[in-house]
Formats: structure tokens, sequence, C-alpha cells
């Protein structure tokens, strides 16, 4: 059974947003489900800080031992940081999803967040 945290919102695409102490940033990244679908991360293809994306854009790759997926922006916004520690250390998306494997720092509208799902939503997508 996948982790499936419950201070955490979610997409179909098995991204998770995780709020922060500004309603209008979020940290974004995959879920546990997702990372351990895909297996042992070797490489992510990240945007740069200040790139604009539309909910459900493209907004990089992530290639494991098995495939390459693209991921998707689960809302609109603006890049505003991405995780330097994955740059040198990609397998933290396997090892701590939630935590140092967070991929993208955004910029979002707070009233956009009602779209996702919740911890109890998610899991019924996964059949948990």
């Amino acid at each position: 059974m996948s982790s499936i945290p419950q201070d955490l919102l979610y997409t179909t695409d098995h991204e998770y947003v995780k709020q922060t102490h500004d309603a209008s940033v979020v940290l974004v990244g995959i879920t546990d489900y997702a990372q351990g679908e895909l297996g042992d991360i070797v490489y992510l293809e990240m945007p740069s800080a200040g790139k604009r994306f539309g909910a459900h854009e493209v907004f990089g790759t992530i290639e494991a031992v098995k495939a390459v997926s693209e991921l998707f922006s689960p809302l609109a916004g603006e890049i505003i940081e991405v995780n330097p520690k994955l740059e040198g250390e990609p397998a933290l998306v396997n090892t701590d999803p939630f935590g140092d494997g967070w991929m993208i720092k955004m910029k979002i509208d707070p009233n956009a967040l009602g779209g996702l799902l919740d911890a109890a939503a998610y899991a019924k997508l996964l059949g948990q």
C-alpha cells in the first residue's frame, strides 16, 4: 500500500501539492504510488524558475530505469524554485517523495486548490 499523507492534495496524474505558510506558494512532487510504479529514478528534466504553466501542462520529465514519463503541473502558476538537491540526487524522489524529493515550488492562485483531490479521494482512485 502506498503512503498517502492526509495533509496533502493530489491529482489524478499522481502529483501532490503541499501547501506552505504562504497560501499562494505550494510544493509539487510525485506521489509515493507514482515513484513506486516508475522504479529507480535516474534523471529529472525540470523547468527553470520564472517559467509559467497552465494546469495539466507538462512541466518536465522523469526518467527511471523502466520508463520516461511526463510531469504535469497540478495548477496554473509560476515556478519560483526548483529543488536543487534533485540535480545531483534524483533518487530522493524514491526515498523521500513527500520530503526532500519535492520537485518544484510554484506561485499559484489559492482559490484553484479546490479542484484537487483530498487524501481520501486519492486513496479511492488507487483502490486503497
